[in-house]
């Protein structure tokens, strides 16, 4: 059984991530400081307690626990904070970002599968997004990890470290078997709210934005499955144990959905009435963001088996209820 070290491993995507590991075989040592992970969702491995921009908390860990390779996901991820609190986004996630692959050099630990994003696109001159797409972000955020991006390929040439780059869309949907659950306090993504609309726990979902240059004029998403999103970064790691290194790829379905179109389809599985509001665009936001897999698709051989949009609403609103115990 291999060390993989998980950073962020008791977040949302990370604790995904870290149940598909023990069914791949491997152990997943979590090293968290659960400033937005829940403790509870640490289930299938060691846990450290810290944060990736302590040094010493880092090297004991990766000194302890040996591990083939790390999986990083601990970062501050929403755009519109992001815009009010830049200066604690640059901190967390670029200097956790250096902090971690200084300790992962100095400890020998030279293979990485690193959580970036499609915001570092930004808005897209043409859909769908490839990864030769050019990268120019319009929030703090996604200039957030665009910089980590580049630190890596710095890191690559000067110290040897080898990485795969996984940008996400929109990570959407929960635990197939109910194991976990999705839980962000504040809760702010779209398809969570509106189910909370739906089931009633908040009196509306509140819909940025009718005027976009889309079909509909709201936004338009690539919509993931998180357990696709998990599969994904196994095969990253298989990536990086057959040798292969250094490359960046797209996880996403190829697929848009608009924010309406998300609101139908909950309307239709749950058969409950769902209220809205339109609200004006927040800023930071474009139009549409969809993916171009084929890269991932050739290359990781990377499907997406789950992300249709009947299962991401199914098991996004079987949690819901049990976070809320609704029956």
């Amino acid at each position: 059984m291999s060390t993989i070290f998980v950073t962020g491993g008791a977040g949302f995507i990370g604790s995904h991530v870290c149940k598909s590991l023990v069914a791949r075989g491997h152990l997943p040592v979590v090293f968290d400081n659960l400033s937005t992970g829940n403790a509870d969702a640490v289930q299938w491995g060691p846990f450290c307690k810290g944060d990736v921009r302590d040094s010493a908390a880092l090297r004991v860990a990766l000194e302890t626990h040996r591990p083939e390779a790390i999986i990083h996901f601990a970062a501050s991820a929403y755009v519109g904070d992001s815009i009010f609190d830049p200066s604690g986004y640059y901190s967390n996630n670029v200097h956790g970002m250096q902090t971690l692959l200084d300790c992962a050099v100095a400890t020998g630990v030279r293979k990485l599968v690193f959580s970036s994003s499609c915001a570092t696109y930004g808005v897209p001159e043409q859909l769908p997004i490839s990864e030769t797409t050019r990268q120019s972000p319009i929030n703090p955020y996604g200039r957030t990890k665009l910089v980590c991006e580049f630190m890596l390929e710095d890191f690559a040439r000067a110290y040897g470290v080898d990485f795969v780059i996984l940008r996400y869309f929109n990570a959407s949907g929960a635990d197939l078997d109910g194991a976990l659950v999705e839980r962000h306090n504040p809760e702010t993504h779209l398809i969570p709210r509106a189910l909370m609309a739906a089931y009633g726990i908040i009196d509306r979902l509140d819909v940025f934005g009718n005027d976009f240059p889309t079909p509909d004029g709201t936004c338009v998403r690539d919509y993931i499955h998180v357990a696709d999103l998990a599969d994904g970064h196994i095969k990253a790691l298989d990536f990086l144990k057959d040798g292969r290194k250094n490359d960046h790829f797209n996880l996403g379905t190829g697929e848009g959905r608009s924010n309406l179109e998300i609101i139908r389809g909950i309307e239709r599985v749950t058969g409950r009435k769902l209220p809205y509001a339109m609200l004006p665009r927040r800023e930071g936001d474009p139009p549409a963001l969809v993916a171009n897999v084929a890269k991932a698709a050739c290359a990781l051989n990377f499907t997406a088996r789950y992300s249709d949009l009947d299962t991401i609403v199914a098991t996004a609103a079987a949690s819901i209820r049990k976070v809320h115990s609704i029956a």
